[in-house]
């Protein structure tokens, strides 16, 4: 059992403590640590892994959206599987409360840092072992699969089953997610990045069926362009733009399938715990991840050349 969570009687867990107590004696790195958790959440999602396809290449964050999602999702298993606890805190300071009731190895922030690092060099607050081990299962990971990347691309691409192979894998993994004596936002986390993956893999399948997939020429690694102040202002207004079209993309369709699922499985609306069922939280949130990815992959970039920042 994680150190950090009781259970309530019906069955979800309960932080210890809803707020950390520490003093900060160091702004800039508490909000370095801030920041750096908070690219393990939806925020990540949202904003980072998008504007590289928006504003420097859309090959590279096709790799990016690849490789962090077969790591995530390992990373994710492996957590409920070996169900190591996180350290006591006290003494450490728990800068994320939300996340009380996962396990700790390997840490998954680590392990999503050292892919998307190490696919951009091929292709352009946790205990120190579960940092290094995150990282070395990462590592693993990128080198046993860098041989097949060409491959998965083509099959990525060009197949016409790719887009049937996109949603409903992801769908399966989510569904037979590992179940666990108590509620842990990892199922849920692990969901909203297999969603993510759907929708913008049937996303560059249509983008490849219109002619707009961008594949780079000449050998890797991707060269990067250059950085003007017309590029900078383009890709700022691109960045907002279209990070406040998958916010509204997200409420719409989040809002929406809740509505549905509350009404189809007979669910009180005022019953907030009710959406971490797995009935309820896995079809919802793959939804609305599915839904984001399509719009990131797809519409945006007709948004763009309609507004002349493309």
């Amino acid at each position: 059992m994680n150190s950090n969570f009781r259970h309530k009687e019906d069955g979800y867990a309960d932080g210890g403590c809803h707020r950390p107590q520490y003093e900060v004696r160091n702004w800039l790195l508490h909000f370095l640590f801030l920041i750096s958790a908070g690219l393990g959440h939806e925020v990540f999602y949202i904003t980072c892994l998008p504007c590289v396809h928006w504003n420097l290449d859309p090959f590279l964050c096709r790799r990016l959206v690849n490789m962090w999602t077969l790591v995530m999702y390992v990373g994710q298993v492996m957590k409920d599987l070996l169900k190591l606890p996180r350290p006591p805190s006290p003494p450490v300071v728990k800068l994320e409360t939300r996340v009380d009731a996962e396990y700790g190895l390997p840490s998954t922030h680590a392990m999503a840092a050292t892919a998307i690092s190490f696919t951009v060099l091929l292709s352009a607050p946790s205990r120190i072992q579960d940092v290094v081990c995150g990282v070395l299962i990462s590592g693993v990971i990128l080198f046993v699969t860098y041989p097949c990347w060409e491959t998965f691309d083509r099959f990525q691409l060009h197949s016409p089953i790719s887009p049937v192979m996109a949603l409903t894998v992801p769908l399966l993994l989510s569904y037979t997610y590992p179940e666990l004596g108590h509620y842990s936002t990892t199922r849920g986390d692990t969901t909203t990045i297999l969603g993510c993956l759907a929708g913008s893999s049937v996303g560059y399948w249509v983008n490849e069926r219109l002619g707009q997939t961008f594949e780079p020429q000449g050998v890797l690694p991707v060269p990067l362009p250059a950085l003007t102040a017309e590029a900078l202002m383009a890709g700022t207004a691109r960045s907002l733009v279209g990070v406040l079209a998958l916010v509204g993309t997200r409420h719409v369709v989040k809002t929406s399938s809740l509505r549905i699922l509350y009404s189809w499985y007979r669910v009180p609306k005022t019953d907030d715990s009710a959406r971490r069922r797995r009935e309820i939280e896995v079809p919802y949130k793959f939804a609305t991840y599915t839904a984001v990815g399509l719009v990131h992959s797809i519409l945006c970039n007709r948004v763009f050349i309609l507004l002349g920042l493309l």
